[in-house]
């Protein structure tokens, strides 16, 4: 097998992160949907014991300005609080609308397809500034707290009313952008958290001009559960072609986050083995990708049916039982804390990812699955006096690899495993 070094690193953009946004260095961006303020302290407990940094949560318009030109945060301030107290940071999500200055439209039921009256989105005048002037209220009072703003919620489907409309997202987010940076320069921004990658959406959306105030792209690589989260390379470099067609010269090689993605483990989903997989792996063939924050949806199972997708997303029942996933990222995070990506060895073939980790000190680690089926890897090392090299499972179990001389031997199966090489280098 070719142990030769794959310039990866070379080929991505700089990682010159702006604003506020974490380091590349695990578990730095290692981030949870959720759907609370108030209370459910026991959920931040555990989401912290798991090794998450980050949590993403819907902010909503309408339930914080229940009167023209007042806000109430209070359960925000809650939250926020909770969070600091555990070493948790925000992703804030300035979305949805408000009756105070948009009219009722008919829209239909993501699920049901039944028509039904809500809140048009923003998009005339007053709805817009009320919108803007809120979002910069919003970071001026939270000034100081590290949330991370993004310009809502998957505009480019059911949640914009009464349907998409890219125009109308763009004057609203950059009248955002604008207002916000006009109180909080330094605030971090992003957006627009898209659904998928609709292309021709993105490209009005950045055709507008919005590049220039945004810190980092946000979008949702959300895919079928036949395509493991590897398969999102190609989606990123496409992207980052579009951000540098669009993007002012100081902007073109712009960050982009993973705001949201999971994989659903209903009865026709994956399996709740799969989902511990693909949680690990999603994780890091981001970083591999140059995608310093990941946002695994969801963190709790959001209902008790198992053949509603929706409800099964979670890494942890609504009785907050752990599922495998749960136990896949606090041993992902626990193994390499504070390591980020150095290189991906050259596999004999692309499926298997051999990734290269140190940390500050110097020491390495190695991180290793395949897609393909399982099978032995041999790898060249120089190994010194004391040289050992122990291991452990995505799972949590311990991997025992073979050590020689010379050489690494070890399984590779779809399984992450994370090897901790004492005295042992890597030679190729």
């Amino acid at each position: 097998m070719k142990t030769t070094l794959v310039p990866f690193l070379c080929a991505l953009p700089s990682l010159a992160l702006a604003a506020e946004l974490p380091e590349p260095v695990l578990p730095a961006g290692v981030g949870v949907n959720i759907h609370f303020t108030t209370g459910h302290e026991k959920d931040l407990d555990l989401i912290a014991a798991a090794g998450f940094r980050f949590i993403r949560m819907d902010f909503g318009w309408g339930s914080i300005e229940r009167k023209k030109g007042e806000y109430n945060w209070s359960a925000y301030e809650g939250l926020t609080d909770n969070l600091e107290k555990r070493g948790l940071r925000a992703i804030y999500i300035l979305d949805y609308s408000n009756s105070l200055y948009e009219e009722a439209a008919v829209t239909k039921h993501a699920i049901t397809g039944k028509e039904q009256r809500d809140t048009a989105s923003p998009q005339h005048p007053e709805s817009v500034a009320a919108f803007a002037q809120w979002a910069a209220a919003a970071a001026k009072h939270f000034h100081g707290r590290h949330v991370i703003w993004e310009i809502w919620n998957e505009p480019n489907i059911f949640f914009w009313k009464p349907k998409p409309d890219a125009q109308q997202y763009s004057t609203l987010a950059l009248a955002t952008c604008k207002a916000i940076r006009g109180v909080e320069p330094d605030a971090t921004i992003i957006g627009p958290a898209s659904s998928e990658l609709p292309w021709p959406f993105l490209e009005i959306v950045f055709q507008s001009g919005v590049l220039e105030y945004l810190d980092a792209v946000s979008v949702h690589p959300y895919r079928s559960r036949s395509k493991p989260p590897e398969t999102a390379a190609a989606d990123y470099q496409k992207l980052r072609d579009l951000i540098e067609r669009y993007a002012p010269p100081a902007k073109r090689k712009l960050p982009i986050v993973s705001g949201e993605w999971g994989y659903s483990t209903h009865t026709k989903g994956v399996t709740v083995e799969t989902q511990a997989m693909f949680i690990a792996r999603q994780q890091l063939s981001n970083l591999l990708n140059g995608v310093p924050l990941s946002i695994w949806y969801d963190w709790k199972n959001d209902g008790p049916d198992p053949n509603e997708n929706e409800h099964n997303f979670g890494t942890v029942t609504p009785e907050l039982k752990p599922k495998p996933s749960y136990i896949a990222v606090q041993t992902l995070t626990h193994e390499l804390s504070g390591y980020r990506i150095a290189r991906r060895l050259d596999p004999a073939t692309e499926k298997d990812f051999l990734l290269v980790l140190n940390n500050a000190a110097g020491e390495e680690k190695l991180a290793a699955w395949t897609l393909a089926e399982p099978h032995t890897v041999n790898l060249a090392t120089k190994t010194m006096q004391g040289g050992k090299v122990t291991g452990v499972r995505s799972s949590g179990d311990s991997v025992e690899p073979k050590l020689e001389e010379s050489q690494l031997s070890f399984e590779l199966s779809p399984e992450p495993k994370y090897l901790t090489l004492k005295n042992v280098r890597l030679t190729k």
